[in-house]
Order: structure tokens, then C-alpha cells, then sequence
């Protein structure tokens, strides 16, 4: 007699654009180390009425979990049943969790980027000029502040946007941090010791540089870019010739990822596991 396989358990990713983002290779990777009958699924949606659509049918088709990247971390918080702590704190949710038939809204974009950054140099004391502050960037923000920056200055395009996520800092965390316009290039104040560009900016398959008016970028400024693809960015090569320590976005990824698939799976994740499966999708 023939068995019948079990059902696929599937989890995914919801976004615009995603196709360059290696975390299905990644997590699929990783789900057949451990043996799991499970599958991550890359979804690409274009506008806010496909997003409700898509996180209403989650139930229905049997999800377990789903992240959220962007532009959709703000605009996925009032489709969920529960926020957790973290969502409410940062105002921007990348993760679900499907508990008891409700959709959980999390946040770790933070921590994976604190963790990203311990293992290079220490946040303490850091004084930090963060490029763009979307939904990985709010989060980041905050979770920088927690970490023990002494201070921040988010440079974005959008004057209300920087001012609301300075002040959503300033409030979780009394870190003093303010708005700096955008302009090209975009020049650091003086006493700056790390940047992080947290913009699109240099993701493939486009490539574009950063404005950054390096002879303002002190030699040994720490350089931290959220890109996952490539591991080493326009950006990232620029501030390596400038004399700066670098974390790239690969190991973000990989630190936020191996705390998603604990959440969704229950099973303690291995670094290396994970470190692998990044390499080979990236075809390192």
C-alpha cells in the first residue's frame, strides 16, 4: 500500500519587490536539514488592497507563518489580530505567527541587526546616522537604542516620516535622536561612528550607490548596510576603501532569521545550518 506523504506546513514572505531576496532558498534549505515537510513561499504584492487580500487568506489556506518586508510593515499592523510588544513599541511588524487561528504580529528586524552588529563591534556608546527609516529602519532604530547608542540621526527624504520615527525613538528609549534632511550627498556629523544605510539603495539587481559624501565618513566608522543581495554593497565596498569595518546584510538576515524559524518550528535553530544555506543561495 501506498503512503500518503504528509501535508506541506507553508510559511512565506510578502512584499514588494522580493525576487532577489534569497530567504526561500534559505529557509527551505534549512527546513529539509531538519527533515520538516515544510516550505517557504515568496509572494510579491504590489498595493495595499492585494496585501489585505493576501494576509485574509492565510487562515484559510493554512499558513503558519509569513514575514513581511517592504513597503508593507506599517501597513500590515491593523490587518492582524494581536500585536506583540515589540510591534507596538517600533510600529512596524516583520513576522506573523499563527496562534490558535490569530494572526501575531512580531518585530526582530532589530534584533537581528544588534546581533549582527555585537559581533563586530559594541553598540554602547555608538553614535549612529541611519540612511532611510522605513519598517526595518524604525525597528533597527529603536533596537540600536536599546542596545546603548548614545545617539542617533535618521537622514531620510520624508520630513514627517524621520521626525515620527525620532520621536517614536526618543519615547521607547530616551536615546536622544533627531531628523537630518536628505540631500546628495549626504554628509555625517562630525563625531559620527557608525552608518547604516537602511534604503534600498545597492539591492540587485540595480546596484545603485549611496550619496554619501565619504570624506565626511571618519576611517574606522563602522558600515552597516541592510542589503541581503549582494553581501558586499556599493555601499559596503565604498566604506571598506574608506578604512571602515563593515556588517552586511546577509548576517542581519541570518540572526533575525534563525529567531523566526524557533518561533514558527518550536526547534532550536544552528547557526552554521543557517550560515550554509545563505552562502549556497547566494551561490558563495
Amino acid at each position: 500500500m501506498n503512503s500518503i506523504a504528509p501535508q506541506k506546513q507553508m510559511t512565506g514572505m510578502l512584499g514588494h519587490p522580493v525576487a532577489e531576496n534569497p530567504i526561500d532558498r534559505m529557509f527551505d534549505a534549512v527546513y529539509a536539514h531538519h527533515g520538516l515537510h515544510w516550505q517557504f513561499w515568496k509572494n510579491d504584492i504590489a498595493n495595499e488592497r492585494d496585501l489585505a487580500l493576501a494576509v485574509a487568506a492565510l487562515r484559510p489556506l493554512g499558513y503558519r507563518g509569513m514575514c513581511i518586508t517592504v513597503p508593507w510593515k506599517v501597513a500590515v499592523m491593523p490587518l492582524l489580530d494581536e500585536l506583540d510588544d515589540d510591534v507596538r513599541a517600533i510600529g512596524a511588524a516583520n513576522y506573523i505567527t499563527m496562534r490558535d487561528g490569530r494572526l501575531i504580529g512580531h518585530n526582530n528586524d532589530g534584533k537581528g541587526v544588534v546581533k549582527a552588529i555585537a559581533k563586530v563591534a559594541p553598540l554602547k556608546g555608538q553614535r549612529v546616522v541611519m540612511l532611510g527609516a522605513g519598517g526595518a529602519g524604525r525597528a533597527m532604530a529603536v533596537e540600536i537604542a536599546w542596545a546603548g547608542a548614545a545617539h542617533l540621526t535618521l537622514v531620510t527624504r520624508r520630513e514627517e516620516q524621520g521626525r515620527e520615527v525620532a520621536e517614536r525613538v526618543r519615547h521607547a528609549s530616551g536615546v536622544p535622536c533627531e531628523w537630518q534632511r536628505w540631500e546628495s550627498p549626504v554628509r555625517l556629523p562630525t563625531g559620527t561612528t557608525m552608518i547604516m544605510n537602511a534604503t534600498h539603495l545597492g539591492c540587485a539587481p540595480g546596484l545603485e550607490p549611496v550619496p554619501v559624501d565619504w570624506e565626511t565618513v571618519a576611517p574606522g566608522c563602522l558600515a552597516v548596510d541592510v542589503i541581503t543581495n549582494p553581501r558586499i554593497t556599493p555601499f559596503l565596498r565604498a566604506a571598506r576603501e574608506r578604512g571602515c569595518p563593515v556588517v552586511d546584510g546577509v548576517e542581519m538576515l541570518v540572526q533575525l532569521a534563525m529567531q523566526i524559524f524557533e518561533q514558527w518550528t518550536g526547534i532550536r535553530p544552528e547557526e552554521a545550518v543557517f550560515q550554509r544555506a545563505v552562502a549556497d543561495a547566494l551561490g558563495e
